[in-house]
């Protein structure tokens, strides 16, 4: 067989994922078999692969090749969100590139283009994780907007609404006035930027007319909403302010006199105690309002202009309109000073605008009641997040859960089924005639109470939509048309799913309304699992973000080092829950797995084998070693699948495969070179070598599946259907420890003759006699002795020991070993080294013991403090006498 001397990945990338495209291994329909199912998070129909997503989808890709290599009827569900924001602002930005101004458009028509827009570029995400290798049920592919899932939407909003659960109210929003839309907190990124910090003096309303003109300072960065102030607020206790009780302040300009209120939520000690309230435009405001019956005034226009309540500067922008104020507050004087401050101002994430919190009428959800069993079940652990720190968090905010706010103001979504007549009353209906009959229904009931009935003609639909979020937290339901046929077959075998994989930062946005929907249309969880990813960062912790150009693409890198060298590069150092610190050189680490895996797989294949060639006893020894350790290593690794933990599944599969199987057993069992040929190998160890790598290859499937399906149809020959990606998952089994113990012990003793070798720079060809002296618990070392032999470059390995110059100890365990280096040595210079290392022992020696000897040191230390101290003590003088017996023999 031809091989070529190095992997390129780039075609038999292409060709595999095609193979299992073709084989329809990806595709998941109910049997007799236990399903295993993921749902993938839909990235939003605009997205192209970040690296968030190649984490996200790399792990759920590592999940779903196991549970089908083990036998499950594995199904993992694509598809993509349609994101309201997002999206519309993508489709206006191409409308405007047309000339098309969206106020040109009726909603039907601009409705075509979005919908033209989403055929075009919507799927290029789901193309794009096929390059990465993610073994999805393509078929199975859904889109939030699509008819079915839309449906599904509509219906549980009215049936929520029925249940009293929604609500419609004017509450304080984040107000995107770009996008000109209300839009949630995870879509609210708070950036620390350069602001200024404006000190106003407010002039108190006097006692008396002929008081002299008093005055308090307020701070604050937006001067502009001065005008919409109807308080000042001070704490009760502070002594500053103690006497303005009962008195009033007058907002500068306007001229409208507010009382000072006296409330425990300031903060005495930040800027100067007191706080101007602007119920309108700031969440705290607004609460504090509530609290005391204070006047709202709303002085922005939904589009950040100044509106005809603040009196001033209207029409203009709120930005312009602060520049303004600041120039006149310092033209009357009011203007006590200003500073240069850093602080943090919340931005739109769909349109980068800065967000004005503004009351606004809008749609609710109800969530005290409604999320009472998502966070019991998340308690009692039905629900498990990995990692388990997340809990405090997740129980923090589901115990201080605000109520939802479900509406946006956008064209692109599902919008809300809200009628309304002439005089603004309404009912909730799928359709217009459905909304009829339901105030016929209500006028009925007003008529045989003696009401006037409501007016019926030219009813009209909301026109906003529904929050994104409403949409995905029925994912795991819907994507299984559990809305539309609640018992259908898919829905009881597939539902509840087993894993979630997702980042932390949706843990409530979207995971916990998840578990929220599914007992409330389900009766049960969604899934059992959440595997919460970090953050990818950089090497200097920031972020990945396109803004500050340090997130490489995905796609570049699967070019550059392989879809299988960018999923271990992304997977081996990241941990659930912690964020990874991402360099190239994780993937270049990757790839170069892929080689050394490559260069094993051809140099057993260039192995000639004997019936005639007779095992060494190296060999015999390796193979009843690894066999072992194969068995234990398995054990280790589906105890991190089965916790959740991935990295250390990877590691330890890494491991297994680069220093036990690479770097010992190969070496161990690869044929003796003479003259530049490698002679042949006995049948049974290469045959064990083979089936060794197999295993190793089913294992490593689920991390880099194209080398490893690449290498299992090489390897040997194969029929169609035994492709890797559907065989038998690598089965548990109890393993010998002690043949594994004392194989550790012979390649301790190898490393340190290796050591020595390096020290005295004795070149490996040159062989060594060794003399030993065996404890009686190593008598399993001495079985080794081959495998020191041949790795360590002996000549012999005899009992006892040899006087003289030229010799080197060191102790493996509790047996001593003896290196003749006389032919290699320096009698003089080797008298001096040791010399010195026994002076610098003999100090360390007598600082341990002055611890130990110190009798208020033994009493109050911690147990394992003394016990550490007095394994010093013990390893310190073990090396004096082992060092004192060479220079002995040195004299």
């Amino acid at each position: 067989m031809d091989i070529p001397k190095n992997f390129d990945p780039v075609p038999v990338e292409k060709r595999w994922y095609q193979h299992w495209i073709n084989k329809g291994y990806f595709r998941s329909v109910p049997d007799e078999r236990e399903p295993y199912t993921i749902v993938i998070p839909p990235p939003n129909v605009t997205g192209v692969l970040h690296m968030g997503h190649m984490l996200n989808n790399t792990i759920q890709d590592v999940l779903i090749r196991r549970a089908r290599m083990q036998g499950k009827n594995a199904c993992w569900v694509p598809g993509t969100d349609h994101a309201s924001i997002a999206t519309e602002a993508k489709v206006v930005a191409m409308l405007k590139e047309r000339g098309i101004a969206k106020t040109d458009l009726s909603r039907e028509e601009f409705l075509k283009y979005a919908w033209e827009w989403k055929e075009k570029y919507g799927g290029i995400i789901l193309e794009q994780l096929k390059k990465l290798g993610a073994s999805c049920d393509w078929d199975r592919t859904r889109f939030t907007m699509e008819e079915d899932l839309s449906d599904a939407v509509i219906g549980v909003f009215i049936d929520l609404f029925k249940k009293g659960h929604i609500y419609r109210g004017v509450r304080m929003v984040n107000w995107d006035p770009q996008g000109m839309t209300a839009v949630s907190d995870e879509e609210v990124i708070h950036k620390e930027v350069d602001s200024r910090l404006f000190y106003v003096n407010y002039r108190l309303v006097p006692k008396n007319p002929a008081d002299a003109v008093e005055h308090i300072t307020i701070a604050t960065t937006r001067p502009e909403t001065i005008l919409g102030d109807t308080a000042v607020c001070v704490h009760p206790e502070d002594p500053r302010y103690a006497h303005l009780k009962g008195r009033k302040v007058i907002i500068p300009f306007v001229n409208r006199e507010v009382p000072v209120i006296f409330d425990e939520y300031i903060t005495m000690e930040f800027g100067t105690g007191a706080l101007k309230v602007t119920p309108a435009h700031d969440e705290n405001d607004y609460r504090l309002g509530q609290k005391h019956g204070l006047e709202t005034i709303d002085t922005l226009n939904p589009d950040g202009t100044l509106s005809e309540a603040a009196g001033m500067f209207v029409g203009m922008d709120r930005f312009e309109a602060r520049r303004q104020m600041a120039r006149r507050l310092e033209e009357e004087g009011m203007l006590a000073k200003v500073e240069n401050i850093r602080n943090k101002v919340g931005y739109s994430e769909r349109t980068n605008a800065v967000i004005e919190p503004r009351l606004s009428m809008q749609w609710f959800l109800k969530m005290k009641d409604i999320s009472v069993p998502a966070l019991e079940h998340v308690l009692n652990g039905d629900i498990k997040l990995i990692p388990e720190k997340f809990i405090n968090t997740y129980r923090h905010w589901m115990e201080n859960v605000h109520d939802w706010c479900i509406s946006r103001q956008l064209w692109w979504g599902q919008r809300i089924p809200a009628w309304y007549n002439k005089t603004g009353q309404y009912v909730v209906a799928r359709t217009q005639e459905e909304a009829l009959k339901e105030f016929h229904s209500l006028n009925e009931q007003r008529q045989k109470e003696g009401l006037v009935p409501y007016h019926t003609e030219g009813l009209r639909q909301d026109e906003d939509v529904l929050d994104t979020w409403f949409s995905s937290w029925l994912w795991p339901i819907s994507v299984f048309d559990g809305f539309k046929n609640p018992d259908n077959a898919d829905i009881r075998y597939y539902y509840p799913t087993q894993d979630l994989v997702t980042a932390p930062e949706i843990l409530f946005f979207w995971v916990a309304r998840m578990i929220i929907a599914g007992y409330e249309y389900r009766g049960e969880k969604p899934f059992s699992n959440v595997y919460l990813t970090g953050i990818v960062r950089d090497k200097q912790g920031r972020k990945m973000s396109k803004s500050l150009g340090n997130s490489p693409d995905p796609l570049d890198l699967i070019e550059k080092f392989g879809a299988d060298g960018v999923r271990m590069g992304m997977l081996i150092c990241s941990p659930s829950g912690n964020d990874l610190l991402f360099d190239e050189s994780l993937c270049e680490q990757g790839r170069n797995f892929s080689n050394k895996i490559w260069n094993a797989f051809r140099l057993i294949k260039g192995w000639r084998s004997s019936s005639e060639q007779k095992s060494s006893a190296a060999s015999m020894l390796a193979v009843e070693w690894f066999a072992e350790r194969l068995k234990q290593q398995r054990m280790v690794i589906d105890d991190h699948y089965e916790k959740r933990r991935i990295s250390d599944a990877l590691m330890a599969t890494y491991k297994l495969i680069w220093d036990d199987f690479c770097s010992l057993y190969l070496e161990l069992v690869k044929p003796e070179y003479h003259d530049g040929e490698a002679s042949s190998i006995d049948e049974a160890t290469l045959k064990c070598t083979m089936d060794y790598f197999e295993q190793l290859l089913s294992l490593l499937h689920p991390f880099m599946p194209f080398i490893t399906e690449e290498i299992w149809h090489l390897i040997r020959d194969r029929k169609e259907e035994d492709d890797l990606i559907v065989s038998k998952w690598p089965q548990a089994a109890s393993y010998d420890e002690q043949i594994i113990s004392h194989m550790e012990r012979a390649f301790v003793c190898v490393q340190e003759i290796r050591n020595i070798r390096n020290q005295k720079g004795i070149s490996p060809r040159e062989k060594l006699k060794a003399y030993t002296r065996y404890h009686a618990d190593d008598f399993g070392l001495k079985k080794a002795e081959p495998v020191m032999m041949k790795m360590a470059g002996l000549l012999s390995m005899e009992a006892g020991s040899d006087e003289g110059a030229g010799y080197s100890s060191f102790l493996v365990s509790k047996s001593a070993f003896q290196l003749d280096l006389g032919a290699f040595t320096n009698a003089d210079e080797e008298k001096e080294k040791i010399s010195k290392e026994i002076e610098y022992l003999k100090g360390f020696l007598e600082s341990v013991n002055k611890k130990l000897s110190n009798e208020r040191f033994v009493q109050n230390a911690k147990p394992e403090v003394v016990e550490t101290e007095r394994r010093k003590q013990l390893d310190a003088e073990t090396k004096i006498r082992t060092l004192l017996e060479q220079l002995r023999q040195l004299d």
